[in-house]
């Protein structure tokens, strides 16, 4: 008994380190640099780079603004009614998920170009062109195209609070005369608002520090475009290092402020033994909450079949539809010497990545929680902290510390990037493994593997066959997230591979779409690849943990 409980700290005790190691000494050692006062009077004094902070604020309220908008009554309808094509929902609200933004920002120029099909029909109409992107347009087309990439970890963690909520507490206030308004602001709502903290504040940071969708729109009065603009100067140009600390600074300043506006609530959704009873809408009015979810995934998925189009055509300029269709961009794409080299590069870092996330995944959720170590909410704490911490932070510190420590010395960034990749994706992800085998450990009673140790099976042959296979979907859930994330993830990647022959996919179609001339269409058929493939990851993590998979996206 005393040794498995000395063991159980002692694996503590190294997943502690191993987040001192590649989290805190990195992020710690940028802040250690970036904390100059002269620095942060150079940075707080540039009207360029104080506009870049302020106009990164912009985008990451507005975008929250928006997902907010699109998502809770949808949440709601979800929730209460039943309508055609519900089951579906879940899967359908995916589908924004299975591109990277920045890559779905090459169908949104198609679409809304000076000379892309909105204006290829305004001129059809005899309407004079309207230039979309040029101007505040930009500005809200960042916006747009990251809200619609990120509302389903909004709506995710929504339909997961409302599941939570016992609406016997919803029909003693109708009991008691309250209107249906009334019972949403003083009963839903409050219980509601642990789960908007968790999904809105994850699109804050996301969109506060997202790098790859102002990039494609060549906006550079952003902070994080001026962090990555500033690596080819570290040596002579300290102000990149008092940017990300302004970065990190923010960002826990947001989640601050957040918490404090939506987290305050004493109220609990405690969910008892009372179903919600779903309602049928009269009429046609049944048929309502189908065509709002289809309009919104509609609007969502525009970008992905502008880019699929792009994929195929020959030539796809000031028309509604290409005007010739063709595979040599498949064909191009396929012998470019950027492409199956970054596929196999992203299939070793993500390989790796996936094994230390879910093995230290594993481990951390049964410490936080089975094992009841103490300080184990720390330690639930501690290894959800990637979530809050921005990924250009994150891949900037492991830059710093490939340079500035001895030993790591051997993973220089700069030389090769394999093991520090690997790593910078398995710590954005494990807080992924941790919620989704956390929710399955909750709903595996521990008194299972008591029965078994009291027949005499030993603490590990009771957790094997036992307990792991009943939370073994959602290890392979967790892993799946791991995986397909970190095959397309993008501040790492645009960070730390800076060498052709490392780059993985996310570097690859960046580059591939700065070719001039055919580089959109290349890069777009090398997107249609990574679409079907992260496609049918996310499909199989739907089908394997249902309406749980919610779960996976709290904070």
């Amino acid at each position: 008994m005393k040794s498995r409980r000395l063991m159980q700290y002692l694996l503590g005790v190294a997943i502690v380190g191993f987040f001192v190691v590649f989290l805190v000494l990195p992020v710690g050692g940028v802040a250690a640099v970036g904390c100059q006062w002269q620095l942060m009077l150079e940075v707080f004094r540039d009207p360029v780079y104080m506009n870049g902070l302020f106009n990164s604020l912009k985008i990451a309220v507005t975008t929250t603004l928006l997902v907010g908008a699109m998502t809770l009554p949808l949440a709601l309808l979800y929730d209460r009614y039943r309508f055609p094509g519900r089951d579906a929902v879940n899967l359908a609200m995916f589908l924004p998920m299975i591109l990277p933004p920045f890559v779905g920002a090459l169908g949104f120029q198609q679409i809304f170009g000076y000379y892309g099909v909105v204006n290829a029909v305004l001129a059809d109409l005899g309407i004079a062109r309207v230039d979309f992107l040029g101007g505040s347009g930009r500005f809200w087309s960042i916006c747009v195209i990251e809200a619609l990439h990120l509302y389903p970890v909004f709506y995710l963690n929504l339909v997961t609070a409302l599941g939570n909520i016992d609406p016997a507490l919803e029909d003693a206030a109708a009991n008691s005369g309250a209107s249906p308004l009334q019972r949403f602001c003083h009963i839903t709502l409050p219980l509601l608002r642990p789960g908007m903290l968790a999904g809105g504040i994850l699109v804050l940071i996301w969109s506060f520090t997202e790098l790859g969708t102002p990039l494609m729109f060549n906006c550079t009065e952003l902070t994080a475009v001026q962090i990555f603009n500033g690596l080819t100067e570290l040596e002579s140009n300290p102000v990149p290092f008092t940017l990300v600390l302004v970065t990190l600074a923010v960002s826990l300043a947001l989640y601050l402020v957040s918490k404090k506006l939506l987290g305050g609530s004493r109220a609990v959704a405690v969910k008892g033994n009372n179903v919600r009873i779903l309602k049928d809408l009269p009429g046609f009015c049944r048929y309502l909450p189908t065509l709002a979810f289809g309009f919104v995934t509609l609007i969502a998925v525009l970008p992905h079949l502008a880019l699929v189009l792009i994929a195929f055509s020959r030539v796809y300029y000031q028309s509604v539809l290409p005007g010739q269709f063709t595979l040599a961009n498949f064909e191009e794409a396929l012998s470019n010497s950027l492409v199956l080299p970054s596929i196999g590069n992203s299939l070793r870092y993500s390989l790796l990545a996936t094994l230390i996330a879910m093995g230290i995944g594993v481990l951390a959720a049964l410490g936080a929680g089975r094992w009841q170590l103490k300080g184990g909410i720390l330690l639930d704490l501690l290894v959800m902290t990637p979530l809050a911490v921005p990924g250009i932070v994150v891949a900037f510190g492991y830059l710093f510390m490939s340079v500035r420590y001895h030993w790591a010395s051997g993973f220089n960034a700069l030389e090769n990037p394999f093991f520090l990749l690997a790593i910078a994706y398995a710590v954005r992800r494990i807080p992924f493994v941790v919620r989704a085998v956390a929710s399955g450990l909750e709903q595996t009673p521990a008194e299972l593997e008591e029965a078994a140790r009291n027949f005499g099976a030993s603490a590990s042959r009771a957790f094997l066959r036992i307990t792991l296979p009943l939370v073994g979907a959602n290890i392979l859930v967790g892993g799946l997230f791991a995986f397909s994330f970190s095959m397309l993830e993008v501040s790492d990647s645009l960070i730390l591979a800076q060498k052709s022959e490392f780059f993985p996919i996310s570097r690859a179609l960046y580059e591939l779409s700065q070719i001039i001339g055919s580089g959109n269409a290349v890069a777009a058929a090398f997107g249609v690849w990574t679409m079907l493939f992260l496609a049918a990851t996310l499909g199989a993590a739907t089908a394997l943990l249902g309406r749980r998979i919610g779960a996976v996206f709290k904070l």
